[in-house]
């Protein structure tokens, strides 16, 4: 057959990893790079309002110092505090004068790179340091004049961009005029610019830096992650013994141990259910092959061969459908539901089963002694241990030996047990008699499948206790279940009764 099938076909697009569009490690360089642009932008933000504020206050500093300087020499007594005493002094020579006050005050000041110094008296500026042609602008008349005589600031913008004005007035009486100082705010704010450009570009770069950096990191950290991936992909039911290798101890060396772990109790299962169904397969061969060989040989025209046939067939089907029974009940023994733990008398719980025990067999059944305790179990799946275990003891004792029941309690556990007066169980087989089809030195007329004793353990294990072997005394051997339980007493009853049997 060349071709595939739909079903074929689905199977392999189910097999393939499943993506979204972009990947974890693009996410996360994409997350680190936004959160880095939108700091590095916050931080600039506030770099520039901060020195914008700075530039500004400068700017007033400057200006307030060239009006308080302005403002001593337009005093009329003068720079020194002393008044001029010529006879007939040239009005616009003299210190206290507006002209005068101006003149000395431009020879005296260099002013600054972005500052430009006029004298202004008579509706015009006279003098100005530097020379600009802004001074001699109709819309630097313009914004002066109305400032003349009420001093301020006001701003226009030039053909160097926008300038502060700012007017200082003065009036010797004769003459009034002002100190005009013009501040060019874009030269100002141009070193701010500079500044903000230089960060922008070292920000850009840091960036890209970052986001490398993350790219980088990000794919060291997700690349157990990228094993696990394609480990799990490559795991299928004929496989499970590959594991991840563990490197490093963060978060992601234990989700990798934890996965390894479940791939542990995965092989084990997968290992069990081919062991069960090898072993089923295995008792389950041995009664079929007898019903099969018996219906071939048998003469259905004898009536008392079809008849003791019939009754041997019918003995082997009802040891398949125990043999059966068990396979399931052990089934279900790995479901959450396999038992319902309730409060639970473990002294009445003990006397009953005594009492359930007494038509197993005749033998000397005997009470070793209850625990008066309530304690969380499922009644019904302990009972069933419990008369597992009777069981097995009366197949391996004779009609009249002691078979006894009992339990006891300590601290966090309850013990419940099945003595009796047998051969006892050697210690090498005292682990293996619990497994499935396990069986120790058995009695010709045992005709069991060695299941029980794995039921039991399974009963156990699910109320998560245990279930031991121990010598008894003088001899024999006693099954011992031991589960957790806590320390509670059970409530008084009016009467003592003693079960039926």
């Amino acid at each position: 057959m060349t071709g595939t099938t739909t079903t074929e076909r689905a199977l392999h697009d189910d097999a393939r990893p499943i993506r979204s569009g972009v990947s974890v490690r693009t996410r996360i360089t994409a997350a680190v790079a936004l959160v880095v642009a939108v700091t590095l932008a916050l931080a600039g933000l506030v770099v520039y309002a901060i020195e914008a504020q700075r530039i500004e206050e400068a700017v007033t500093r400057a200006v307030d110092q060239e009006l308080a300087e302005f403002r001593v020499l337009s005093d009329p007594a003068g720079p020194d505090g002393v008044a001029d005493t010529r006879d007939d002094p040239d009005p616009a020579s003299l210190p206290g004068s507006v002209p005068g006050a101006l003149r000395l005050f431009l020879s005296r000041n260099v002013p600054d790179d972005d500052e430009l110094l006029v004298a202004w008296w008579d509706g015009a500026a006279k003098l100005r340091s530097p020379s600009d042609p802004l001074a001699a602008s109709p819309e630097f008349a313009a914004a002066v004049a109305p400032l003349v005589g009420e001093n301020g600031s006001t701003t226009l913008t030039g053909p160097d961009g926008e300038v502060l004005i700012t007017v200082q007035s003065a009036d010797d009486g004769t003459t009034q005029g002002a100190l005009v100082v013009a501040t060019y705010l874009d030269a100002t704010r141009g070193e701010l610019r500079d500044t903000m450009r230089t960060y922008a570009i070292v920000a850009a770069l840091s960036l890209l830096l970052v986001a490398a950096v993350a790219s980088w990191l990000s794919g060291r950290l997700l690349a157990p992650l990228r094993v696990l991936r394609e480990t799990t992909d490559e795991l299928t039911d004929a496989d499970l013994t590959r594991r991840i290798p563990v490197r490093g101890n963060d978060d992601i060396t234990a989700l990798t141990r934890t996965v390894n772990r479940m791939l542990d109790r995965m092989e084990a299962s997968f290992l069990g259910q081919r062991q069960f169904l090898d072993d089923a397969g295995h008792e389950l061969k041995t009664p079929l092959t007898v019903l099969r060989g018996h219906l071939e040989l048998l003469d259905t025209g004898s009536p008392a061969e079809v008849a003791e046939t019939k009754a041997l067939l019918l003995d082997e089907v009802d040891r398949m459908s125990r043999l059966v029974g068990d396979l399931i009940l052990l089934a279900k023994s790995d479901r959450p539901d396999f038992v319902t733990p309730a409060p639970v008398d473990v002294g009445e719980l003990t006397k009953g089963v005594l009492a359930k025990a007494r038509g197993l067999g005749d033998r000397d059944w005997r009470l070793d002694g209850t625990a008066e305790i309530v304690a969380k179990m499922d009644e019904q799946r302990i009972t069933q241990a419990l008369l597992q275990l009777a069981d097995n003891a009366v197949k391996h004792t004779d009609p009249g030996s002691v078979v006894a029941v009992g339990s006891a309690s300590d601290a966090g556990s309850v013990r419940l047990w099945v003595r009796d007066t047998g051969a006892g169980v050697p210690p090498a087989d005292r682990d293996h008699v619990f497994e499935r089809f396990g069986r120790s030195q058995v009695r010709p007329t045992d005709e069991g499948f060695g299941l029980g004793l794995s039921i039991v353990r399974a009963i156990a294990v699910a109320h998560g206790g245990s279930v031991t072997i121990e010598d008894a005394e003088p001899h024999g051997a006693r099954f011992v279940l031991t589960l957790p339980a806590p320390d509670r007493r059970p409530p008084p009853h009016e009467e003592e009764s003693w079960p039926a049997s």
